[in-house]
C-alpha cells in the first residue's frame, strides 16, 4: 500500500521549524523591549532638564523686570501638560520655608526649582540660582537644599 503523498513535494513549514521562529522573536523582543525603555527614560530626562533650564532662563528674566523672583507664576511658562509627561516641576522659595514665589510669604530673593518622577527607574533633579544642579533616582533623597549623599547615588548634571 502506498501512502499518497509519496511522490509529491509537501509544502509547509515544520512544527519545530515554528517554535524555532517563535524561540528568536522572543529573544529580540526580550532585548529590544527594555532597550527602547531605557531610551524613553533618557529622553524624558533630557526634556526635563532642557525644561528647567528654560524655566531658569525665565525666572532670571523676570528678576531683570521686577528686581526679584517674588510673583513669578508658571502657569504660562510651562510646557509639560501632557498627560503622558513623567515628571512634576515645583519651583519655591528657599528663604520663606519653600513657599512658591507667588505666595505671599515668598522673599524672591533665591528660587529652587525640583523635577520628580514616579519612576522609580529615572531621575529626579533639582536646580537652584546658586548652580546647584544634582539628580538622583530616589525621590527622597532629593530635598529642596540637595539630592543626598554621592554614596546614596547623587550625581550632578
Amino acid at each position: 500500500m502506498q501512502s499518497a503523498f509519496l511522490g509529491k513535494e509537501s509544502r509547509g513549514f515544520t512544527l519545530i521549524e515554528l517554535m524555532i521562529v517563535v524561540v528568536i522573536v522572543a529573544i529580540f523582543a526580550a532585548i529590544a523591549i527594555p532597550a527602547y525603555q531605557e531610551y524613553a527614560r533618557r529622553a524624558h530626562a533630557s526634556e526635563t532638564q532642557q525644561e528647567m533650564q528654560r524655566l531658569a532662563v525665565l525666572l532670571d528674566r523676570y528678576k531683570a523686570r521686577n528686581f526679584s523672583y517674588k510673583g513669578f507664576s508658571t502657569t504660562t511658562a510651562t510646557a509639560a501638560t501632557s498627560s503622558a509627561y513623567p515628571y512634576t516641576i515645583t519651583i519655591v522659595d528657599p528663604d520663606a520655608s519653600n513657599a512658591t514665589l507667588t505666595n505671599s510669604s515668598a522673599i524672591g530673593r533665591n528660587w529652587v526649582m525640583k523635577a520628580t518622577t514616579a519612576d522609580e527607574q529615572n531621575y529626579n533633579f533639582l536646580l537652584t540660582n546658586k548652580n546647584i544642579r544634582c539628580k538622583n533616582k530616589t525621590q527622597s533623597n532629593v530635598s529642596y537644599s540637595d539630592c543626598g549623599a554621592i554614596a546614596a547615588g547623587s550625581e550632578s548634571w
